[in-house]
Formats: structure tokens, sequence, C-alpha cells
């Protein structure tokens, strides 16, 4: 495979990033539709139900930031390894994330194991909401190698430049999980009702068969690359490569878990109420984040591929139109949340104490959508050039750095409306960032590739 003979290196980049990002658009979609409607069904049970479920995606999003951080590190460095046309490296790369993908699941096993019900009595004392969110997040921690090796090999496909699997992957693990949700929750077609804890077994069956197509695709019917396992050597230098890139992607993400964490504390000092609706809010957020994050996935191996055939041109057109088309997206979502607050929450068997806190959350939150598109899309490019560290830097200081201490501040003296406010502070100082490390990293990088085009 020569890099002028794969189609990151020769279509047109607004061609590209469209075949590229479509499907995973598609997919994280559908994805993000699932999500709301588990919450959906859940919050039918009761209040209580859905607080847990608020409660427990924090630790959903440390298993998240211990999948992404590995797919990240496999893709970005597959990529630029086809893009230098070492083929031989690519296929070790993605051998070593299958031994990745198997450490990972034995940590967040474990975590399970020791740290679920004690985590949900950090925040309350109420005896339902901690019965529920230790019912759901075991099952969804034990079985946690489903997701993990779908990952893996989604990851291979991306940095290969095939979109179409994970798709399918994806949206079989989506569709599957919707259709058994209302099975297992509440007891249909002679099944036992088992409510929170039926929700955990619908998603979970669902991502164990997603990880069987992806097997079985990798192996048989839609082989990009011949494995041999048996002949596996641990590599140093390859296991690096893929933490080098991988590790800050996966900090990134479990730093959105001690945010979540550290705002449902705040939070849990005025009522659970509010717990309930950071979460609902984070569900319904998936809508407008989670296709710029399949945007994103399209863009990486599209700037990786380039950055690694040193075309200064492909590199830096790519970043601007996925640019234009994160911050139209966004800016619809914005809108959306803007206008039609009541009818977001009512979805989720609102309250009238519901309402009132999240109409004043959701308005002042979707303020910040537009600014977190450029940072999400640029963030992208660090880590397709192998340099997610700049993005974890990022994330850390609008996190951590910014939003929790003032969200705490503000909540002190002014109320837990004010504690919105600090998400638009923090995307505003986040962004100032990103901006400034691109600057740099353009010179460093970009500046200096051989121009192709």
């Amino acid at each position: 495979m020569r890099p002028t003979g794969n189609k990151m290196g020769i279509l047109p980049i607004p061609k590209l990033i469209l075949t590229m990002s479509l499907p995973a658009i598609l997919s994280m979609m559908v994805q993000a539709l699932y999500n709301v409607v588990d919450s959906i069904f859940v919050a039918q049970i009761n209040e209580a139900a859905i607080t847990a479920l608020s409660l427990a995606f924090p630790i959903q999003l440390v298993i998240v930031a211990c999948f992404v951080g590995m797919g990240v590190g496999i893709s970005s460095s597959i990529s630029r390894k086809l893009g230098a046309n070492d083929i031989k490296g690519a296929v070790m790369t993605a051998e070593h994330g299958f031994l990745l993908g198997a450490l990972l699941y034995a940590f967040i096993m474990a975590l399970g194991i020791f740290l679920a019900r004690h985590f949900f009595e950090m925040f309350t004392e109420d005896a339902l909401i901690i019965q529920y969110g230790f019912d759901y997040l075991i099952v969804i921690m034990l079985f946690s190698f489903g997701r993990i090796f779908a990952q893996a090999g989604i990851s291979i496909y991306q940095g290969s430049g095939e979109m179409v699997i994970p798709m399918i992957a994806q949206l079989i693990g989506a569709v599957i999980n919707i259709v058994l949700d209302p099975l297992f929750i509440f007891g249909y077609a002679g099944l036992p009702a088992m409510g929170v804890k039926g929700a955990a077994i619908a998603t979970v069956l669902a991502q164990i068969l997603s990880m069987a197509f992806v097997w079985l695709c990798l192996v048989k019917f839609k082989r990009v690359m011949i494995f041999n396992f048996r002949g596996f050597k641990l590599n140093g230098d390859i296991m690096k490569q893929i933490l080098f890139v991988g590790l800050p992607a996966a900090a990134m993400q479990a730093l959105a878990s001690v945010m979540l964490v550290g705002l449902n504390l705040i939070l849990a000092s005025f009522t659970t109420t509010a717990i309930a609706v950071l979460g609902i809010y984070f569900k319904l957020q998936s809508f407008v984040f989670m296709p710029v994050f399949g945007l994103s996935q399209g863009l990486m191996p599209i700037v990786g591929f380039n950055y690694g055939a040193k075309n200064k041109d492909r590199v830096t057109q790519a970043i601007r139109i996925a640019l234009v088309m994160a911050v139209s997206y966004m800016t619809l979502g914005l809108i959306i949340f803007q206008g039609f607050t009541d009818q977001l929450i009512l979805l989720f068997n609102g309250t009238a104490d519901m309402l009132e806190i999240g109409r004043v959350a959701f308005k002042t939150i979707s303020i910040g959508f537009p600014l977190a598109a450029v940072s999400i899309v640029i963030s992208t490019a660090f880590q397709g050039l192998g340099d997610a560290y700049l993005s974890m830097t990022v994330a850390f200081i609008r996190q951590i750095v910014v939003l929790l201490p003032l969200a705490a501040i503000l909540g002190h003296f002014y109320g837990i409306d004010a504690v919105w406010f600090s998400f638009i502070v923090a995307e505003v100082v986040g962004l100032s960032f990103v901006l400034g490390f691109y600057r740099r990293t353009y010179v460093k990088k970009i500046a200096v590739l051989e121009e192709k085009i």
C-alpha cells in the first residue's frame, strides 16, 4: 500500500472528510439516541432511578476514557505509519492494541468490584438511589470487555481509512440496545422486569454483539490487515507510541469524569434534583457533541496520514473545513437548546423542580457550544499530529483549573443558577489556550512540511 494509493492521500479534502466522517457521524447520532432513550426509559421508573444514572455517568466516562484513549492511540499510530508506508509497523500496532485492551478490561473490572457501591455513598444516604446505582454500574463494569474490544477493532479500521465497518458495528450496538431496553427494564416478551439493572444488561449485551461483528470482519469478511498473533512479541517502542497519544486522550476523557464528580458534589449541597438535571443535560448534549466527535473520528486519520506523508496543504485544508462544519452544526444545537428547553426536559418525565433548575442550566451552558466546536476540532488535529498531550492540557485547564473552582465559588455566593455560568467562562479560557497551542504547533510541525499540492 503506497501513500499515494490510499484515499486519504488522493481524494479532494471536502469529499474525503464527508466520506470518512459521515459513517462515524451517523453511528454517533444513533449512539446518542440510545443514550437518551436509555435514560428516558429509566426516568419512567422514578426520579431516584434517573438520579442514580446521573451519578453513575462519571464512572461510565472513566470507562469511555479507557477505550477512547486506547482507540485514539491505535488509530493515530496506524494512520501515521500507513502515511509513511510502514505497513509492518501498522500491523504490529494493531496487535499491541488488543493486548492493551485486555489490560484495560482487567483494570475496569477490578474498579467495579471494589469501588462501585462506595462511589454512590459519597453523594447520598438515600438507600434506593445507592442500590439503583450499584445495580446498574456493576453490570456495566464487569462486562465492559465488549465495548473495549469492539473499540480496538473499530480503531484499526479507522486508522486504515475504513469507516463503514465501524459505523455498522456502532449501529448494531445502538439499535440492539434500544430494542432490548424496554424488554429488560419493564419485563416484556415474558422476561422479568429488572428495572435499572435491566438497562445495564441491555447495554452490555448490545456491546458484546457489536464486538463479535467487528472481530468477524477483521479476521474473515473485511480484512484490512493480516495478523500474526502466534508470533506476537511485545515491542516497547510500539506500546510507547500508542500510549504517547492514547494516555493524554484517555486522561482528557477522564478529566470529564472528575469534573462531573466535582459538579455533583457541588449540586448535592443544594438538591439531588439538580444532579438529575445535570445528568439529563449531558445525555441531551450528546446529540450536539456526538456528531462533532464523529467528524473528529474522520478528521484524525486524515491529518495523521497526510502529516506522515508530509503534505502540508492537505493537513491545513482538512482542519479548516472541519472547523466550518463543526461550528455550523453546534450553532444549530445552541438554537435548539435555547428554544426548546422545556420540551427537552419533559422527555425525561421532568418535574416542576427539574424544569425550574433546567431552564437556567440549559440556556446558560449551551451558549458555549460554538466555542467548544473549535476546541474539539483543533484538539483532534493535535491527536492526529501525535501531540495529544496538548489536548489533555487544554481539557485540564478548562475543566479542573477553571470550571470546578469557579462553579464552587459562584454556587456558594450566588446560588445554584450561578453555577452554570462557569461553563461559559471555561469554554472561553479553553479556546484561548487551544488557539495559542495551535499557533505554536503550526510553526513547529505543519509549516515545515513539504508542499505537495
